[in-house]
């Protein structure tokens, strides 16, 4: 098969050894992203990943996210990175702009960037559907966050090849 095609893998066959992550990590919310950051770290040190190639930052809430991944972006010391945030419905349109916004730039700094960037944002409506995308019935998403980087790194990868 060309080198051009990305094979699937496994999640199980996955070995993330040698690659380096940086973790962006809103702290607004926090009682949900730091079980989805717990979930995305277990999930990569899963697959071989040392503690010591794991960069984590927090910024205060995720529209924040968007400088912090692009600043992690320009430093150079990562292969991927994964933004973690939570945005919760309430009433007023704050939450459509914040989840626009945030979408909108990581979106880019995803296509037009250096490395991956992971969109790792529960947008939900109540703190409960939060929860059950953090551990709960629908597992925790950060281990979900911390695949597709691992995937994404090695797509980058074998496109090089």
């Amino acid at each position: 098969m060309s080198s051009l095609y990305y094979q699937y893998r496994a999640a199980n066959e996955l070995d993330a050894s040698d690659m380096r992550f940086g973790i962006v990590v809103a702290e607004w919310n926090q009682q949900i992203t730091e079980r989805l950051l717990e979930g995305a770290l277990n999930e990569l040190q899963k697959h071989g990943v040392k503690e010591q190639s794991i960069t984590v930052m927090h910024v205060p809430g995720s529209f924040e996210l968007i400088y912090g991944c692009a600043e992690m972006a320009r430093a150079g010391l990562v292969d991927a990175i994964i933004a973690i945030g939570c945005v919760i419905r309430g009433d007023t349109p704050h939450f459509d702009y914040i989840c626009q916004g945030v979408t909108q730039e990581l979106a880019k700094q995803n296509s037009a960037g250096r490395v991956p960037v992971i969109y790792g944002v529960l947008t939900v409506n109540n703190e409960a559907q939060a929860l059950e995308r953090c551990g709960g019935q629908l597992g925790n998403k950060g281990e979900e966050y911390a695949l597709s980087a691992i995937k994404m790194i090695n797509f980058a990868r074998e496109l090089k090849n």
